[in-house]
């Protein structure tokens, strides 16, 4: 069950920085070249030179991005750039952001979990680069520097309740705005009584990893080599706990973007003969433009509804009897994972009426993917692309409900919107060595 605790975290002192704005930065696996350096220019303290640093010629064991983000990190502490609260403490994260036309606000809350706890679900594959790429930071750095994103199922709002009250009226600790303009503030809670209260509510509580599968990861296997170093925690900050960010799935404001699907590279392709074939499995309707489809598709979001796009061709792919995919996914899978959309998509399509099998989507050899409209149709009109399927979201449910069957959603299967940013709170360890 969920242990959380408070923590002594570590952030920018504002007194030193003009904008938090300007020193945050998206998570790591969000950050592309031409967002790196947008980040590096915007401010010498920008944290993405300890998350996401720059490779430099002539990089080699003893000075390498791992090594200059430790220094960086030291020198940051050292300076008073960077501060550490004198009491352990929750953080209190709101996200203010537009979705779908609406304004939402996601509510959540920082702390540490321990990291060996019974019902930590997850629901996502993990890479061996991009572990092995955490792994030295964390070794570097000795920190927790982003956050793993979880879920908790509380419909009775215990826990967001006792919060609400704590900080209901007063003004936030910090505000800091994202690319997108969304708006993340943050709470202080030092309240031993307030904080004993979110524990307890949360004690007989499982978590569900929405995203940061491989931080999660990658802390277990640092606590592994400190352990098998003989090391032990110096403090409750330290290798035995991890730093999260939880959310309760019944709190409004929970929003799930699509990861759409663009196809390229298939032999032979042709868009009539694939929506001959399509129309053995699934009801196909026309339309004359993209926007059309695409309402279309919202439309039929709860009857597993595909948009579909090609040169000159725009239709909706309605499965019709989603107990075939008994059929197409052998072996003891459970009906919640059969009955996804991404599922049914990669089961009853692209397998078998494109060739794209599961090697060809792990290697990404036909397939690419964007959480946007634009590019789906950007790539359709210039042939770089022959098809643009259009998804509906994965719930917060079916993520919790696969989890809950101990499986792994097909790759790609949710975006959760807006990330967590880096740079508010992060987490020093202290370690006897």
């Amino acid at each position: 069950m969920a242990q959380v605790f408070p923590f002594r975290g570590m952030h920018f002192d504002q007194r030193r920085i003009d904008s938090l704005t300007n020193v945050v930065a998206p998570p790591y696996d969000r950050v592309p070249d031409d967002v790196q350096s947008a980040l590096y220019a915007r401010h010498p303290h920008n944290i993405v030179r300890i998350t996401k640093g720059r490779a430099e010629p002539g990089d080699d064991e003893r000075n390498n991005i791992y090594t200059r983000a430790a220094r960086t990190l030291n020198a940051w502490l050292e300076d008073g750039t960077l501060v550490r609260d004198r009491e352990p403490s929750l953080y209190v994260y709101h996200q203010e952001y537009t979705f779908g036309g609406e304004r939402l606000t996601r509510k959540g809350f920082m702390a540490l979990a321990q990291l060996e706890p019974e019902g930590v679900h997850a629901h996502e594959r993990t890479l061996k680069g991009p572990k092995e790429d955490r792994l030295k930071l964390m070794r570097a750095t000795e920190a927790n520097l982003e956050h793993v994103f979880m879920l908790y199922q509380d419909p009775e709002r215990r826990a967001d309740r006792v919060i609400d009250a704590a900080v209901s009226g007063a003004p936030p600790t910090m505000v800091a705005e994202d690319a997108d303009r969304n708006v993340h503030r943050v709470w202080q809670i030092t309240d031993p009584g307030v904080i004993r209260r979110v524990q307890d509510a949360l004690a007989d509580k499982e978590l569900y990893i929405a995203d940061g599968h491989h931080r999660f990861e990658t802390s277990g296997n640092y606590l592994r080599e400190c352990r098998g170093k003989s090391w032990t925690p110096a403090a409750p900050e330290s290798f035995d706990k991890r730093l999260m960010t939880l959310f309760n799935v019944a709190e409004p404001g929970m929003s799930i973007r699509p990861i759409n699907r663009l196809v390229h590279g298939v032999a032979g392709f042709d868009a009539e003969s694939f929506l001959a074939k399509a129309a053995e499995l699934f009801a196909v309707a026309r339309f004359p433009t993209f926007e059309a489809m695409e309402e279309a598709t919202r439309a039929g979001m709860d009857r597993h509804t595909f948009g579909f796009a090609a040169r000159g061709v725009q239709a909706t792919l309605g499965f019709r009897d989603e107990r075939v995919m008994d059929r197409l996914i052998a072996g003891s899978w459970s009906a919640d994972y059969r009955r996804l959309d991404v599922s049914i998509l990669h089961a009853a399509i692209l397998e078998p009426l494109l060739g794209i099998d599961a090697q060809a989507l792990e290697e990404e050899r036909n397939i690419t993917y964007s959480v946007t409209l634009e590019k789906g149709r950007k790539g359709i009109e210039s042939g770089t692309e022959q098809i643009f399927f259009l998804l509906n979201p994965t719930g917060a449910d079916e993520v919790v409900r696969v989890a809950d069957h101990s499986e792994k959603m097909p790759q790609k299967s949710t975006d959760f919107y807006p990330k967590l940013l880096t740079g508010l709170v992060a987490m020093k360890m202290e370690i006897r060595k």
